[in-house]
């Protein structure tokens, strides 16, 4: 057998070099890394020598950096990510926020945590977490209940069964997800003779299950006997490259289509099947064809709580639940009839089971009505002397858009605006990460989607509250030329908590700047923290002035646009109940009456 003598390191780095999927791309694009004890010397070394065929991009924060590659494989449709790279200690404990973003939402990222010595010769080593009971445990086991593969290389030869491993995890579409390999920073330059096949191109390809005879049977049979089905669209549909399999699947049987926060743009928006989205930060027309559903078929959803408005969305009392999803955990939720199988397969197979099978028409005017309400509380404002809502500043943004346009957020006030208001015209042109909603991803998540799909224009919205938390990948934008426009809706605080903290009868409290505990008043100039990192910015303090800014664009750089808004108005039309648990007992009346409304409610969905 022909060995090659490499470190492990260099190993692992020759391995990623030579994974494509079956369009023939690398599936390791590139390599984020910031360095320290823990990588600098094993896997900075390896990096170095490829950088040419195998870039590394150093970033600020290793959480942010792994976000970015989390984006750059979700608009890539889990065809195509990176890896990330840190030091021992902190440097990995920053990823594994972004560990649990990429397990819940199903998306592929390589992180390579530094490890402490495996020899333990020199124990403990600098920032090492010591069990006192386990001396196997490491900071790194932190990533296991948020991997879908975790290994530790303790010697170099475990690269040999471990790296196929992870890339099943991370290829395969049933299971797919991060994979961590916690990498011992001496195992790293340690030397090794492997195998040569083990460096030979391999293609991984995406498996397309076909469903069961049984399950597809039933499934046949029990849509035939429904007469007001719906169809719940999920991120599934986007990863299978479903979307047209559920158009025709939708105008050949007339079944309405409403979209999840990770399905939204999988029809165009004014396509006659697509009811808008749905659930909590649904719109009325979605809304109402769940209602009167006798039968839901969820295609690649897991039927989150927003979706489902906590389970009080579907009130038809013949109501039946359906199914179509390629994990099998997700198939079973709430005594789903199951329906095993690749998306774009399962509907293809559904399709030609049903023959000539066509629902009833839903309500009339349905779409018409909700558009006619998004239009209204998007419209440029006639008076100029109040703040602008994010629904308006949504609307000037929607004028500027273009087919090409991607527009992402994640967090705050947002994401729930943007489901019920944007129109999406195309598939991948709506990046929401809202499976784990996680405040930082948003910046971050602009350039990794930029990164994907350079010849789409991206716009990032983002909050005061969100930018704060997470902002210095502008730094690393600006410095690697990558052009997006970031929009800063400055309402000083988080005023979407805040909505909440008022709607279950609350005190503002903590939330907004000025009901935050302080002795000076806060003054944050985001026009010049942008520009200080290279960014491009202004500010405007109108939506007129904010849409004279958005045609001033030259799509060269980050172009960011700061407007101040109304932390208050929320879109009225839309949406359902979200159980958010009240307390039982308190001083305040509110919260009293909060409670008792919650009551009703939630015994109202439970009789159901």
């Amino acid at each position: 057998m022909k060995t090659i003598r490499l470190t492990a390191a260099q190993a692992l780095v020759r391995y990623l070099e030579n994974q494509f999927n079956d369009d023939g791309d690398r599936i390791i694009e590139g390599v984020w890394a910031i360095f320290g004890h823990g990588n600098v010397a094993g896997l900075g070394e390896a990096l170095y020598h490829v950088k040419d065929n195998l870039p590394t991009y150093r970033g600020h924060n290793e959480q942010t950096m792994a976000h970015a590659a989390i984006a750059y494989a979700k608009q890539s449709g889990r065809k195509r990510t990176m890896a990330v790279t840190s030091s021992i200690g902190p440097g990995g404990t920053n990823m594994v926020t972004a560990a649990a973003l990429a397990h819940v939402n199903r998306l592929p990222v390589l992180l390579i945590p530094g490890d402490v010595f495996a020899s333990r010769g020199p124990d403990p080593v600098l920032q090492q977490i010591e069990d006192f009971n386990d001396g196997t445990v490491t900071a790194n086991d932190c990533f296991k209940p948020v991997s879908r593969y975790f290994d530790r290389i303790t010697r170099p030869e475990q690269l040999i069964t471990a790296l196929p491993r992870a890339f099943r995890a991370m290829t395969d579409p049933a299971d797919c997800g991060p994979a961590t390999l916690a990498f011992c920073q001496d195992v790293q330059a340690q030397a090794w003779d492997y195998p040569a096949s083990m460096f030979e191109p391999k293609t991984w390809s995406s498996r397309r299950p076909e469903p069961d005879q049984g399950e597809l049977a039933r499934a046949v049979a029990l849509i035939n006997a429904a007469k007001n089905p719906v169809i719940v669209a999920g991120g599934g549909v986007h990863f299978s490259a479903a979307c047209d399999a559920l158009r025709d699947f939708a105008q050949k049987h007339n079944v309405p289509v409403v979209e999840t926060q990770a399905g939204k743009s999988v029809l165009k928006w004014n396509h006659p099947m697509a009811f808008g989205p749905v659930g909590v930060t649904g719109s009325d027309s979605a809304n109402a064809v769940c209602g009167d559903a006798d039968l839901v078929i969820g295609v690649g959803t897991r039927f989150q709580d927003f979706t489902t408005g906590s389970w009080s969305l579907f009130k038809n009392p013949e109501r039946k639940l359906l199914a179509l999803n390629i994990q099998p955990w997700d198939a079973m939720k709430h005594d789903a009839v199951s329906l095993v199988a690749d998306a774009r397969v399962g509907l293809e197979k559904l399709s030609s089971g049903l023959g000539d099978y066509r629902a009833e028409d839903s309500a009339p005017n349905l779409q018409a009505d909700w558009y006619a309400e998004v239009d209204a509380v998007t419209a440029a404002p006639n008076d100029a002397s109040h703040l602008p809502t994010d629904m308006q500043v949504i609307g000037a943004v929607q004028r500027a858009a273009n087919e090409d346009t991607v527009v992402m957020s994640a967090a705050g006030t947002m994401p729930g605006e943007l489901h019920k208001l944007w129109k999406s015209y195309n598939p991948g042109a709506y990046h929401m990460e809202y499976g784990f909603s996680c405040m930082g991803y948003e910046i971050a998540g602009a350039m990794g989607i930029k990164m994907a799909q350079p010849g789409r224009e991206v716009i990032c919205f983002t909050g005061d509250g969100t930018y704060m938390m997470a902002n210095s990948e502008l730094a690393t934008a600006v410095m690697m030329g990558i052009d997006f426009t970031l929009i800063v809706t400055d309402n000083r605080g988080y005023g979407c908590i805040n909505r909440l903290q008022m709607g279950t009868g609350g005190a503002e409290f903590n939330n907004m700047l000025d009901h935050s505990h302080h002795v000076n008043a806060s003054a944050i100039d985001f026009v010049k923290h942008t520009e200080s990192m290279g960014a491009k910015s202004r500010k405007v303090a109108s939506v007129a002035e904010l849409e004279q800014a958005l045609s001033e664009r030259t799509g060269k750089g980050v172009e960011v646009i700061v407007v101040d808004t109304d932390p208050y108005p929320s879109t009225e039309a839309g949406g359902s109940w979200w159980e958010v648990a009240v307390p039982e007992v308190s001083e305040r009346k509110e919260v009293r009456e909060a409670h008792d409304k919650y009551v009703v409610a939630r015994n109202e969905r439970n009789t159901q």
